[in-house]
């Protein structure tokens, strides 16, 4: 989730606004945010927000945090499109000021000059930002990969980023994400031969693919794909359409083909078809799941296949394979990118480090957007490339970068907020901390009255929630509501009176007998009356 800050002459710039999704971690939780505290303490020196591409963790904060913020966003047509239907979905694509940049253009905030520069990834209109300051040039790459054949858009030339580093660059603020990988990580193209070798292979056969929605020269390459081996396109997926919808609008896609319905799809014979999913990620709401569910339009049956085009996103492997085991038990063929050449990455691998550290000349490197170990590897990979000066930096580290940087000056705090229901509070607060207890502990209510002088004068009711005990739920019940008006009768003197102390013994009392039944130390919560 990028969300990074420039300063210059005591004015803020930030490039990106992104989220994440959450994970089990977060109990409850779709969508989880960087804290923006540091920035929202200095809104009156923030110049504005300009957003490099469309993906989710470069935009997908927008409409949370935009309006807060107060100031202008800046992007190219794609991405503003997107970002624009967004914050319309929010209700304020009136409140927020969106500057639509054109592709390669030119801005200046400030201290800050600022041109687009197009460079290959997985979505259209990819782009890193030249800022030029009054204390060099940084050149910040966002996501990006070298692509002789991207199938869209037109990324900057290995002779333009050599006439840019020749002009002096500061600074290279670079992708992380494949830099153990020591491969290029390949072109569109490629994946273009791969996909029709590989569909033009399942004649006979009803197929789905799946793949990142927001790829457009994959969906580019799936519709000729389609139209080469005969097939009707279907597409199933709502994030599909949206991105359909805005990359023609903006240009792309204009020979796509038409596309049918689900139900003229499950009409036509099994090798007339092919079908756009969402899901490949194992989201349980997307198409793909619930086709596999057989809870779709669209229907698979035993020698149907389903193509990934797409990678296992790190965290998402058990959800892929749940989708995945649950289509093999129907009898469909799986083909993921470890069997052909169906995908490739957006991210550059080591051999594509090289050649932009060579072609751009930076006086440093500031490696950003992975893991710290992604970051430390590429740290001395550039070292090791004769840039002499690099820094490793964690959230939340302030680095000067000039004059006589890199250099760590400050460490503010940087921390997470989780969207939870409709309200976003702290990662780390009560209310997850709690949430977290309970997903693992399970939870145990108490319910019992005292007369005013601590006498108990109705039955213990005791009611657990999520123990693994139901085999011996009743012989558990019995004990614990025995343990509990126990506990309260060994109480002497005026603590016998003390509601407190009444409350929190007949806490401790049900929490030992679902630890000593179930080795399970849930939360207890006493309901207590007095008569």
């Amino acid at each position: 989730m990028n969300v990074n800050l420039y300063a210059c002459d005591g004015k803020w710039l930030m490039v990106d606004l992104g989220m994440t999704f959450a994970d089990p971690f977060y109990p409850g939780v779709d969508l989880v945010f960087a804290d923006l505290e540091f920035i929202e303490e200095r809104t009156d020196d923030l110049l504005g927000i300009v957003l490099t591409h469309a993906h989710e963790d470069h935009i997908g904060a927008v409409p949370y945090f935009a309006q807060e913020l107060g100031v202008p966003l800046y992007a190219t047509p794609f991405t503003a499109r997107l970002v624009a239907e967004k914050l319309e979905e929010a209700g304020l694509l009136d409140e927020v000021e969106l500057n639509v940049i054109p592709n390669e253009g030119a801005f200046s905030l400030g201290p800050f000059d600022i041109r687009y520069i197009p460079l290959a990834h997985s979505i259209a209109e990819g782009n890193a930002l030249l800022i030029d300051t009054p204390h060099g040039r940084i050149f910040h790459t966002g996501d990006w990969k070298l692509d002789d054949e991207p199938r869209i858009g037109e990324p900057a030339t290995e002779e333009e980023l050599i006439e840019i580093g020749e002009d002096g660059v500061l600074a290279l603020v670079c992708d992380s994400t494949n830099v153990f990988n020591p491969k290029p990580s390949g072109s569109e193209g490629e994946v273009r031969a791969g996909l029709l070798d590989t569909v033009s292979g399942l004649s006979g056969r009803r197929v789905v693919v799946t793949t990142f929605a927001s790829n457009v020269a994959r969906l580019r390459t799936l519709g000729e794909v389609a139209q080469a081996t005969g097939r009707q396109l279907c597409v199933a997926g709502r994030s599909l359409d949206r991105i359909i919808r805005v990359a023609q609008a903006s240009g792309y896609l204009k020979d796509f083909p038409e596309t049918i319905g689900m139900d003229e799809a499950m009409d036509l014979p099994r090798g007339e078809v092919m079908v756009l999913a969402t899901g490949g990620q194992g989201e349980a709401r997307a198409a793909l799941a619930r086709i596999a569910g057989d809870q779709h339009p669209i229907r698979l049956e035993a020698g149907d296949a389903v193509v990934f085009s797409s990678r296992q996103i790190p965290g998402n492997e058990l959800a892929i394979g749940r989708i995945q085991n649950a289509l093999v038990a129907k009898g469909v063929m799986l083909v993921t990118d470890r069997q052909s050449m169906i995908h490739v990455s957006g991210h550059p691998g080591r051999p594509e480090l090289v050649a932009l550290y060579e072609w751009l000349q930076p006086e440093m490197l500031v490696p950003v957007h992975g893991e710290m170990r992604h970051m430390t590897e590429q740290a001395r990979l550039g070292r090791e490339e004769g840039i002499a000066r690099t820094i490793v930096q964690k959230n939340g580290d302030l680095v000067r970068l000039a004059p006589d940087g890199p250099e760590k000056i400050d460490e503010v705090r940087a921390g997470r907020l989780v969207l939870d229901g409709d309200i976003i509070g702290p990662a780390d607060g009560e209310a997850m901390a709690a949430r977290r207890k309970l997903a693992f502990q399970g939870l145990v209510t108490v319910a019992l009255a005292v007369s005013p002088a601590g006498k108990l004068v109705s039955q213990v009711e005791v009611a657990p929630i999520g123990l693994p005990l139901e085999d011996d739920m009743a012989a558990f019940l019995a004990e614990a509501r025995e343990d509990v008006a126990q506990a309260l009768r060994d109480l002497k003197g005026d603590r016998k009176k003390d509601r407190l102390a009444v409350a929190e013994a007949a806490r401790l009392a049900a929490r030992r007998a679902a630890q000593r039944w179930s080795g399970k130390k849930p939360v207890v919560q006493v309901l207590l009356c007095e008569e």
